[in-house]
């Protein structure tokens, strides 16, 4: 007898069609009969060891999160929460072009100093890994929910060619291809770039294109944070396109927003730019989260030249009064490419966490607030802040517009992506909250999404990104990553004030058949592993 019958579920199956009412029969870890409620009439009805009844809830597979920042709270977190609560039962990890492996004992120390401000220093784990393949075998150990891999070319940059503003040389060019051709044969499903961060915004467009060939031999993606999300934005978007045209790889936008005043209302023509692409013939989807405002490093708003040479230069940058008014001119005067090209504006810079707990005063305000409150000028508590903290404030970034997020989200290449930052004291909302959130304001709210769209972007889409051929859609076969919600309460608990305030309305998750969320509450299985690229 099989495992488990979910009974009387209204199944919303990935793949954008209309609901049905069915039993759903699940044993080792895989979907292994569906039994429509017409096929079931007159019939015995399906049988297991344990029946769960389902009625007045959405049955729909698992949630793949496009864009995390879970690269150490998987390993440190074994209850993981944030992401289960949800219904996120797969994160893509690796993004934005920095993460963990594949790392030397230098860069490794590097990138930790660089990134503490998204993952936290990382002093509590253990890091016996140095390879793409080794950081996959300790997921493998078992973490909370599946996790897929991008490998992050800036950090391939800083092993290959350090953090300096300059061309690579042709031998460690064929460093970098060797690099990704050995993280993509041990399993990673493609490549990102943070092309508004160090090191990897130093590398031309020809150097890109390489090592995208690369990728696209191994029947991989391209995830690029591109160089600008505000005042060159549709160029940088348009680059991403033509490079990735050249190279014959396929693009996925991450994060793919349209910011600051200079792009408000601004998203069709985006739109258009993509529909065009996609005519053509060019393989490309995105990413977004439901929520206007970004999140980020304060050290990220910083011009790049400022940011060259690695995390110690910054330091000693910023501890030079004369290099620091520089670095205030190109922020506040010039428009540093680290804030978009756009003049920064203090007051949409608001603090969502430090590392040393003695600045938590800053948390929750603006810089602008701050600055008032201490008769200081902005950039004098910013520079404060940076130089106290090493580098690790993390910050809300308060510039989107509601307009081009909705636009954005009913396009038909469009999934969902958290861009997840777990750091800090009030993190950004939408850690805890994107697929609620969708669920529940954009579609039972709004409308601006039928909720069989919404499924099927958040499902179906992202694994056909990733190339998974037996996941994200309720199939017989299929692994039994699900969840079970209620439509008519799902939602974001999240808040802006209290931002890791669990969702309502997802009592149940199921990562490989196993439940990782029961009744509302996280139970202690660890069913999620490495989920690798498929062979061509």
């Amino acid at each position: 007898m099989e495992e488990l019958v979910i009974r009387d579920a209204d199944v919303v199956d990935g793949s954008g069609a209309d609901s049905y009412r069915a039993d759903v029969v699940v044993d080792s870890g895989r979907i292994v009969s569906i039994v429509k409620e017409a096929a079931a009439a007159g019939c015995q009805r399906p049988r297991a060891r344990r029946e769960l009844d389902a009625e007045g809830l959405v049955l729909a597979p698992g949630f793949i999160d496009m864009h995390a920042h879970s690269d150490l709270a998987l390993l440190r977190d074994p209850d993981h929460s944030a992401k289960a609560a949800q219904g996120v039962t797969l994160e893509v990890i690796g993004q934005d072009g920095l993460s963990y492996a594949p790392v030397d004992d230098r860069t490794l120390g590097e990138v930790r100093r660089a990134i503490a401000g998204w993952n936290g220093p990382g002093d509590d784990v253990d890091f016996d890994w140095r390879s793409v393949g080794e950081y996959l075998d300790r997921l493998d150990r078992g973490i909370a929910v599946n996790a897929a891999y991008l490998i992050p070319q800036g950090t391939l940059r800083a092993l290959a060619v350090g953090w300096d503003d300059r061309e690579a040389t042709e031998a460690e060019l064929e460093h970098m291809r060797r690099l990704v051709a050995e993280g993509m044969e041990q399993g990673a499903v493609g490549m990102s770039s943070g092309l508004t961060y160090t090191p990897g915004m130093y590398a031309k467009d020809a150097e890109l294109t390489e090592l995208c060939r690369v990728v696209a031999s191994y029947g991989g993606y391209y995830c690029p944070h591109h160089r600008s999300y505000g005042a060159g934005a549709l160029q940088a978007y348009e680059e991403m396109v033509e490079l990735t045209r050249e190279a014959d790889c396929p693009l996925h936008l991450a994060h793919a927003t349209m910011n600051f005043g200079v792009n408000k209302g601004r998203a069709p023509e985006l739109l258009t730019l993509l529909d065009d692409a996609l005519a053509a013939g060019a393989d490309i989807t995105l990413d977004t989260y439901p929520y206007t405002p970004g999140c980020t490093t304060l050290v990220a708003l910083l011009p790049s030249w400022a940011n060259e040479g690695g995390p110690e230069r910054v330091l000693e940058r910023l501890a030079d009064d004369d290099t620091a008014e520089h670095i205030r001119h190109h922020l506040e005067e010039t428009g540093s490419d680290g804030c978009h090209g756009v003049p920064v504006e203090w007051e949409t810079i608001e603090i969502s966490g430090t590392g040393d707990p003695a600045l938590a005063e800053y948390v929750g305000r603006t810089v602008l607030e701050s600055a008032r409150l201490r008769g200081e000028s902005p950039w004098t508590v910013a520079r404060r802040l940076l130089l106290t903290d090493r580098l690790a404030p993390t910050i809300l970034q308060h510039v989107g517009h509601e307009e081009n997020v909705r636009a954005i989200m009913r396009h038909r290449v469009h999934t969902g992506g958290s861009d997840g930052i777990l750091q800090g004291a009030k993190p950004h909302p939408r850690a805890y909250g994107t697929f609620p959130h969708y669920l529940g304001h954009y579609v039972r709210e709004l409308g601006v999404l039928s909720l069989e769209e919404c499924v099927a972007h958040l499902t179906s889409r992202a694994a056909a990104r990733l190339r998974l051929p037996d996941r994200g859609l309720v199939r017989e076969g299929y692994r039994a990553d699900l969840v079970l919600f209620d439509p008519a309460t799902v939602g974001a608990g999240s808040t802006y004030e209290n931002p890791r305030e669990l969702p309502t309305g997802i009592p149940h998750v199921m990562v490989d058949g196993r439940f990782v969320m029961e009744d509302g509450r996280r139970t202690d299985v660890l069913a999620g592993r490495s989920v690798r690229r498929a062979p061509r």
